[in-house]
């Protein structure tokens, strides 16, 4: 047998080996984390999406091996897109779902923010909001201002989907 062969002979047994073997799962030593969400959607059903991008930071962290408590953790949500119309009071019946989970994440300690300016355009005062919000001045600073303090920003990408799960698997 030649070299070459040898060689492509040996490359048949080994790289099919090495490729059986399988993932390593990894617990990342985190810290308390502080994090500010940017919300703004183009459609205000996007908000459930984006709720599960809390969601999974709030499960993962509270969990093992990290088992933090919800006051460890500094979270801001920042709303000032679509979704908008989701907190206010007049909108709860339709959606009831989301907004029951920002009241529980509230409850936890994460602080619901809606950009002042966002609101007036709306035409919706304080008094139009459910109780869990708080009215800030403009999405835009409130986001620089908790980024200047160490919060890092998480925007989430809400997108269509197109195929499930088991069609892509």
């Amino acid at each position: 047998m030649t070299f070459g062969k040898l060689f492509y002979t040996i490359l048949l047994i080994v790289i099919p080996g090495l490729a059986c073997g399988e993932g390593k799962v990894v617990n990342t030593p985190y810290q308390p984390q502080k994090v500010v969400y940017d919300f703004y959607f183009d459609h205000p059903q996007k908000i459930n999406s984006a709720l599960y991008w809390l969601r999974s930071l709030i499960n993962t962290l509270g969990e093992d091996p990290y088992s933090f408590s919800p006051e460890a953790l500094k979270i801001k949500v920042v709303i000032h897109g679509t979704e908008i119309v989701t907190v206010t009071k007049k909108n709860y019946p339709k959606y009831r779902d989301a907004v029951d989970r920002m009241r529980y994440y509230a409850g936890m300690g994460v602080e619901f923010k809606v950009c002042g300016l966002a609101a007036r355009d709306y035409g919706y005062q304080a008094r139009d909001f459910q109780d869990f919000i708080q009215i800030v001045p403009s999405a835009m600073t409130e986001l620089v201002h908790w980024q200047n303090q160490g919060y890092a920003l998480i925007a989430p990408v809400v997108t269509e989907k197109r195929f499930s799960i088991e069609e892509i698997r």
